[in-house]
């Protein structure tokens, strides 16, 4: 058990490692022996988790999934809003995260392939939006994978924005605007009015999960490093 604990932790700070050099530096600029100096562990530990750095960067990938899911919601419109916004301020807190969308967005990675956040995203705003359908919540001719899949995108080019112009620190406002621009088109007008889309929801829905699950850390936005190109 205490070797178990140990291997994880050593895991664990390996990531964060790569989350730094890929965040900072991009999938192809980044070098093993610089996440090795990072990390302070030994070669052999590193390879013994990941063996390559495209194995690294899989793992930061999969590492910005939150494993909590948000509590469930009567209005299934305001659930997927929280699920927004929640990547919205995890993105502006949480180092791993930032890494795992520059990864996610980075067109030089070659050898990596980087769709596997989009699809899980485009799968979880597809279940939300057919449970919303469900229960009338859409306008009629609303598709679910359609409106999803344009979510998802829409996103990744407002936080993309939002990184480039403040490093994340407009993010919110920039995702609650998204969320009012498009909505509409898609959202029966009775139940819209009753969703909280302000710029602090994700903040808020953060501290929920904290209170349902106390080992989830504090995260705060902080001031970023100037953006890297």
């Amino acid at each position: 058990m205490v070797k178990q604990e140990r291997a994880a932790r050593t895991r664990r700070v390996i990531l964060s490692a790569a989350a730094r050099i890929f965040e900072e530096r991009g999938y192809q600029a980044a070098t093993v022996n610089e996440i090795l100096a990072s990390a302070g562990v030994t070669k052999g530990a590193l390879y013994f988790h990941f063996p390559s750095k495209e194995h690294l960067a899989e793992g930061v990938l999969h590492a910005q999934d939150l494993d909590v899911p948000i509590p469930e919601r009567a209005c299934k419109i305001q659930q997927m809003v929280d699920t927004v916004v929640l990547h919205a301020h995890r993105l502006q807190t949480d180092p791993m995260v930032r890494a795992g969308v520059r990864l996610s967005l980075d067109q030089q990675a070659q050898g990596l392939d980087r769709s596997g956040p989009f699809l899980r995203w485009s799968e979880v705003g597809t279940q939300l939006l057919s449970e919303a359908k469900a229960q009338g919540e859409l306008l009629p001719h609303v598709t679910p994978t359609e409106t999803a899949d344009v979510l998802v995108g829409a996103f990744a080019g407002i936080q993309a924005m939002s990184q480039a112009l403040t490093n994340y620190q407009d993010l919110p406002t920039r995702v609650s605007a998204l969320l009012r621009h498009i909505l509409p088109s898609v959202v029966v007008p009775s139940v819209l009015t009753a969703v909280d889309l302000t710029p602090t929801r994700g903040a808020a829905v953060y501290t929920e999960l904290q209170t349902l699950h106390p080992d989830l850390p504090t995260l705060h936005p902080e001031r970023q490093p100037a953006a890297v190109s």
